[in-house]
């Protein structure tokens, strides 16, 4: 997958560039939002001073309205570089079918040829609008949030290194059992577009040798088998969710017991607690938002390994650099030396 889109996305770095630099703003604005919280708490609630509430509260509302730009501005940019992406793989995938020969379209099937320029595109269109809008605000907001929250209690951070590395075992152990399924589904999609198309284009003899039960059961057989498929990868993954959850409400209780016995002891504000929690959630957030990305890129990097598989065919039937153009005609049509034989096979057919 890294080729295609290292190949594909090259047309638009500057879009990309003008992305980070979005999500970058997005990051900083949303990791100060705490910070702003903690002093409004400490300095102004604490002591009472309102005028400091109203002040401090205005910077972050103006934060907000920064935060909510960015992040709009971001999402606009980033389905555009994805819309064009997919378009350029589709047109790319298009073209180099119409120059195969029917060697080449046998090999890979028609139906096949189809699910890889719709389905599998939008596949992988679908996670790089994830990269774009998710992938690069995660670990800004991780490394940030991770800053933050050493900033203000050295101690309490050990929660933090003590539930990313469990998080990070379980996302790789679920993607790793993930990628043959996904493999797996996309032939199956192949097959109920092949068994879809074979009855279409044939419904009338179909229909005249009384063969409509017979490929009612192939089509049931090849539904069957793409639904248990999906079954499988999906209750995979309904264990992703409840798990990352369980993980991120422990890290919460821990950081108030802990935090609640050091505010008990006068070694910590209460508004310093309530911006580490925020920070907290951020971080494990952070995380999770890369969660939704890795349940998407094994069935995309799947994808692109058929997508590439199309893009790096070369036709057996290419036209000479330099055609002849001015041949003689003689008026004469010769047929010599022709068999025919099958893909593979070790005599000819007909000579």
């Amino acid at each position: 997958m890294t080729r295609l889109l290292r190949e594909r996305l090259r047309p638009y770095w500057r879009q990309i560039g003008v992305i980070v630099v979005l999500v970058l703003v997005q990051a900083i604005a949303s990791l100060y939002l705490p910070t702003l919280n903690a002093d409004i708490i400490n300095d102004g609630v604490v002591t009472g001073d309102i005028d400091y509430i109203v002040s401090t509260g205005g910077v972050m509302l103006a934060v907000t309205l920064v935060f909510v730009l960015a992040a709009i501005s971001s999402v606009y940019f980033g389905s555009r570089v994805s819309m064009g992406f997919g378009r350029d793989v589709r047109g790319a995938l298009f073209r180099r079918v119409e120059s195969f020969s029917q060697a080449e379209v046998n090999r890979f099937g028609a139906p096949s040829l189809i699910t890889r320029t719709t389905n599998d595109t939008q596949q992988v269109q679908m996670v790089v609008l994830m990269i774009l809008n998710v992938i690069l605000l995660a670990p800004m907001m991780m490394i940030g949030g991770i800053i933050m929250a050493l900033r203000l209690n050295a101690s309490l951070s050990l929660v933090v290194f003590v539930a990313i590395p469990v998080l990070l075992l379980f996302i790789g152990l679920m993607v790793r059992s993930a990628m043959p399924l996904f493999k797996s589904m996309q032939v199956r999609i192949d097959r109920v577009n092949l068994v879809t198309r074979e009855v279409l284009s044939g419904i009338r003899v179909i229909r005249a040798f009384d063969r409509t039960r017979h490929e009612e059961e192939r089509f049931a057989s090849a539904n069957e088998d793409l639904t248990w498929t999906t079954l499988r990868v999906n209750r995979l993954f309904a264990l992703m969710f409840p798990t990352v959850g369980i993980i991120l409400n422990l890290s919460t209780v821990a950081i108030m017991w802990f935090g609640g016995r050091q505010i008990a002891d006068g070694d910590m504000p209460i508004g310093d607690l309530t911006a580490f929690l925020t920070y907290i959630v951020q971080i494990l957030f952070s995380v999770i938002m890369a969660t939704i990305l890795f349940v998407m890129v094994p069935r995309a990097a799947a994808s692109a390994e058929r997508i590439q598989a199309v893009l790096d065919t070369r036709p057996s039937i290419v036209d000479p650099a330099e055609p002849a153009r001015d041949v003689p005609v003689r008026g004469r049509v010769e047929f010599r030396d022709v068999e025919f034989r099958y893909p593979h096979a070790e005599e000819a057919v007909l000579t």
